[in-house]
């Protein structure tokens, strides 16, 4: 499995410096929906402590945890690319502490700065091959135990 990216470890220090510009520190008590699958989104977070639950409705009454994110971690992808709405859902699984982006600030300065657009979404990239492989693997797991039990 690969090794997870974090993204602003992986930018360098100039890069980071000029995104960091443009985030604020939010918090989010234990619980709380952090936003909707199909809602729009326009911003994104990097947690800096406490954990988030990515979720994906299956029913109206179940959501399935499809990856648990923690300090350093990006929550929130879907303000990358059109038509920039969320794929999950997301929740505080505990308290969290995080760095908020809004979206149009951070693609603006992508644009004006080439070289920091590029960064930004070969590390996004990354994350989300991470991200896919987890869930392979997870849906790999679930299948054979299923498999196993109907035997």
């Amino acid at each position: 499995m690969t090794k997870a990216t974090k993204l602003l470890t992986a930018l360098p220090q100039p890069q980071r410096e000029r995104l960091m510009s443009l985030a604020r520190e939010v918090s989010f008590p234990e619980d709380t929906r952090i936003f909707e699958s199909g809602g729009t989104a326009d911003r994104f977070w990097v947690i800096r402590s406490g954990a988030v639950s990515l979720d994906q409705q299956v029913t109206t009454a179940q959501r399935v945890t499809v990856a648990t994110l923690g300090a350093g971690d990006l929550l929130g992808w879907s303000w990358l690319f059109p038509p920039y709405l969320w794929d999950f859902g997301a929740e505080a699984f505990s308290p969290v502490r995080a760095y908020e982006f809004d979206a149009q600030p951070v693609r603006e300065l992508c644009d004006e700065d080439a070289q920091l657009g590029l960064t930004l979404i070969r590390t996004v990239a990354e994350i989300l091959a991470h991200r896919l492989e987890m869930t392979r693997t997870k849906l790999m797991e679930q299948y054979a135990v299923r498999r196993r039990s109907a035997l």
